[in-house]
């Protein structure tokens, strides 16, 4: 796991050390740089910066509803099994 340390100083760092960080800061933290207090300033000052988060921000969330299981409702099931009812059995058929 990466520590503070580990990065450039928040203050003083580029853009180009924001983006060579940035996989690091969206897996350390819980998805949302863009509210990352140690990051508010640089952000601020760096609208590009600034952008570029909330875009990757919005596909990280629309990638995760991809992965969202969607459960048929009780009225499909019972629709399911009523069909399998009406179907007659392998054996009946020959």
């Amino acid at each position: 796991m990466t520590t503070n340390s580990d990065f450039p100083d928040f203050d003083t760092m580029s853009p180009a050390d924001f983006e060579h960080y940035l996989p690091e800061f969206f897996a350390n933290g819980d998805g949302h740089v863009s509210t990352d207090p140690r990051l508010q300033t640089f952000l601020k000052n760096n609208p590009d910066c600034a952008a570029l988060v909330r875009d990757l921000e919005t596909i990280a969330e629309h990638a995760k509803s991809l992965f969202d299981p969607v459960e048929p409702s009780d009225t499909v099931w019972s629709n399911i099994q009523s069909k399998l009812k009406q179907q007659p059995a392998d054996d009946d058929r020959r």
